[in-house]
């Protein structure tokens, strides 16, 4: 049996809610991502272009700090990697996170949640950060899902 984890960024808790379901389900461990600067509702405003979301998006260099780095990785296989969609990729945060951290030879499977897209560049995005890891196709988990129907997906890997 695989060593699984589910690490997360979640911004207004939808994700953490999805995140902390899919890690009772699976029984496998649960890291949250947290920044070192907690984002406000203002910083989260997406209609501000001005807003730190909207600024750290739009530069692709952008790596904003995370407030711990001390994770213990090494014995996981698979890493189920839970974000909110942020302008059909993943958030700066998760960019950070990425390259914080040794994920060669290990599986990392994308889940998301999103108000109105999908995963667009999300698994492509992290494939080009992590060239070690075999990113898996993400998975949308905005809605209802039964706990089967998610055991059933998180099993096959």
């Amino acid at each position: 049996m695989n060593k699984k984890a589910v690490a997360y960024f979640s911004a207004g808790g939808v994700t953490a809610g999805v995140a902390k379901r899919l890690a009772q389900i699976s029984r496998a461990d649960l890291y949250e991502i947290k920044p070192a600067v907690p984002y406000t509702p203002a910083d989260l405003d997406w209609q501000d272009k001005h807003s730190r979301s909207s600024i750290e998006t739009n530069d692709a260099f952008c790596r904003p700090a995370l407030a711990d780095t001390g994770a213990d990785f090494s014995g996981y296989e698979v890493i189920f990697l839970g974000f909110p969609v942020w302008w059909y990729s993943i958030p700066a945060i998760i960019r950070s996170f990425v390259e914080a951290y040794d994920f060669s030879g290990k599986v990392i499977v994308p889940f998301a949640t999103s108000g109105s897209s999908g995963m667009g560049r999300s698994c492509r995005d992290i494939q080009r950060l992590c060239p070690g890891a075999k990113v898996q196709p993400g998975r949308l988990l905005n809605g209802s899902h039964e706990d089967g129907e998610l055991k059933v997906w998180m099993d096959q890997y």
